[in-house]
């Protein structure tokens, strides 16, 4: 028997593990696909007041329909859209972070970069009188900042992502009083209204704001599924991926302004809802079989916050932020990935 004849079961072995994966993630990306866009009919179509399929696109073309049209474009389709766009922010921020540093708590939450964000946008508005986009510039300049004193204190080394990850808390602290005290310097109307954007919020998001938000991520995604194909090399440690051709450094700080630049725009937009990114990640790998996915994570993300927002407009009583019911739901997840730490490659940085 010949060598060539010895490897070519090996080869049609490798092949169909190959098709298997690719078609796993196809079937859970087309699932998540079909499930946001129920969730999105569900949201703009159901609830306090029901619109009936015909009539939701004579308005969205133009025709003007008393109640219904006002319900839907001012009131349903912006909560609906604004709530995927941060969802799929969220979600693939979150993905790629926790690849990147090799450990499942480290979403932009944890990390910091969304308080960041938070800081920022706060600052701006409390001691300048910003809003808009202005406001949104000052949520991506915290963002950045924050992530750069992550990337230049965390350095580089078989310990980066765990330095990182440490040094994301203890910022995360330090912002954490910071907003304390914005909110201690503002008036009672203006501590109000920052209170439900900080704890993420979908009530009447302005149409500018979510059009500013879906450029930047036609923009960004794509680059960011350029910057993905060596992430698995990383995943395999900074050394490991360097000896094998892959500019880790420079891949995974590409990488992170990618992340931030989405997760300061929505965070602009909707307030930095808690956890989805913490939420997505994981649940969209173990989706595809423990290997992670910047598409599939985003449309986790997205499905999360459109169905955290019905349930918080139509069925949880009193009008919940959507944050409320995304943190509640991200508390327990959370204890559960500190108790049930992964010991296998990929979590020895926790």
């Amino acid at each position: 028997m010949t060598a060539a004849t010895c490897a070519t079961p090996a080869l049609k072995a490798v092949a169909a593990a190959r098709t298997r994966v690719r078609r796993r993630l196809s079937v859970a990306l087309v699932t998540a696909a079909f499930a946001l866009l129920g969730l999105l009919a569900a949201r703009v179509l159901l609830g306090d007041y029901t619109v009936t399929i015909p009539d939701f696109f004579r308005i969205v073309t133009g025709t003007d329909i008393p109640v219904a049209g006002f319900m839907v474009m001012e009131s349903k389709l912006p909560a609906a859209l604004a709530g995927a766009l941060a969802g799929v922010a969220f979600g693939a921020a979150g993905s790629i972070f926790q690849t990147m540093l090799r450990n499942p708590l480290a979403s932009p939450d944890v990390l910091g970069v969304s308080l960041g964000a938070s800081a920022g946008a706060l600052g701006s508005s409390v001691l300048l009188g910003w809003s808009g986009t202005p406001m949104s510039l000052a949520a991506l300049a915290g963002s950045l900042v924050v992530a750069l004193l992550i990337h230049l204190v965390g350095g580089r080394g078989a310990t980066a992502s765990h330095r990182m990850i440490l040094i994301g808390l203890g910022i995360s602290a330090a912002l954490q009083s910071l907003i304390q005290w914005l909110l201690m310097r503002s008036n009672i109307h203006q501590a109000q209204d920052a209170m439900v954007w900080l704890t993420g919020s979908l009530n009447s998001p302005a149409w500018s704001g979510i059009a500013r938000l879906a450029v930047v991520l036609a923009i960004a995604l794509p680059v960011a599924a350029v910057l993905a194909r060596p992430l698995r090399l990383i995943e395999l440690g900074a050394e490991a991926a360097t000896a094998l051709g892959a500019a880790a450094d420079r891949t995974r700080l590409a990488l992170m302004a990618v992340a931030v630049v989405i997760t300061a725009t929505a965070a602009s937009v909707t307030g930095p809802i808690a956890f989805v990114s913490l939420l997505a990640g994981p649940t969209a790998r173990r989706l595809n079989g423990g290997r992670p996915s910047i598409p599939l994570s985003a449309l986790i993300g997205a499905c999360i916050v459109v169905a955290a927002d019905y349930l918080t407009t139509y069925v949880v009583p009193g009008s919940l932020p959507v944050g409320v019911l995304t943190g509640i739901a991200g508390a327990p997840f959370l204890l559960s990935l500190l108790i049930h730490r992964p010991t296998s490659r990929g979590s020895n940085d926790a």
